[in-house]
């Protein structure tokens, strides 16, 4: 038995341009190619999808995940390192768990709370700071309560899409393209609809490049898309600067 790659992506909570990227890196071949062009999965297919999805969801980079798929680097390694990671987790859920009962509990009781009480367990997001001070405190919320709302699937499906159009933006880069040029610019249509998907209403202009200038100029973002060639993240800047100036308002 065999599905074609629309139900692959539909049925595991991700995007076909997701499975073809996994497929251009090695990670996931299709059982076979159709004459129309259409890539079909059987079931030993669906076993490495699965194996995929779940060291993605253990917080492995794709690069390695093809480490461990090409027996680079030994399972049971990755899998002890990232065991401590949702160990640790597990371990901040739970004093989640103990923070909403015991504030349910004194509500009910019309005792005092304290505010270690009703924080414990509940940490910020490390850009919480870079976002308040460029676009507002009530970006940085709704923003939150957006990723919040997310499933593990859907996250992994937003984080997925980035990193292919993270990689699109290295080869533009790569072959030369003009920043301004149609490949470039149709990329950078593209980041700002995955952008659109994190709030109520489309990015403007000045949101877009401002967000492009914090990408060269920080490297903790900048390295999300470096990493697919150096310069990359001053070449996103530039065009999604170009895209904001021409096809965005405020």
């Amino acid at each position: 038995m065999e599905w074609s790659i629309q139900e692959i992506a539909r049925r595991a909570g991700t995007t076909s341009r997701t499975l073809r990227h996994y497929g251009e890196l090695g990670l996931l071949a299709p059982s076979r190619v159709g004459s129309n062009g259409y890539r079909y999965y059987d079931q030993d297919a669906l076993v490495g999808l699965q194996r995929i999805l779940l060291l993605r969801e253990l917080g492995l980079s794709l690069p390695a995940i093809k480490d461990v798929l090409e027996g680079q680097w030994d399972t049971a390694v990755a899998l002890r390192a990232h065991l401590r990671l949702l160990e640790q987790e597990q371990a901040r859920i739970g004093r989640q768990i103990a923070s909403v009962r015991t504030t349910l509990h004194k509500t009910l009781e019309g005792t005092e709370l304290m505010a270690e009480e009703v924080f414990d367990g509940f940490d910020h997001t490390v850009h919480e700071q870079e976002v308040t001070e460029r676009w507002g405190r009530e970006a940085y919320a709704a923003g939150d309560r957006w990723w919040r709302s997310l499933g593990a699937a859907e996250k992994r499906a937003f984080q997925d899409e980035h990193e292919v159009i993270a990689r699109d933006w290295g080869r533009a880069r790569g072959a030369g393209l003009a920043a301004d040029g149609p490949e470039a610019q149709e990329i950078a249509r593209r980041h700002c609809a995955w952008l659109a998907q994190s709030s109520s209403r489309a990015p403007g202009r000045s949101y877009v490049i401002g967000l492009g200038e914090m990408y060269a100029a920080d490297p903790r973002f900048g390295k999300n898309y470096d990493r697919h060639g150096d310069g990359t993240a001053a070449f996103v800047r530039d065009a999604l600067t170009v895209y904001a100036e021409h096809r965005l308002s405020d």
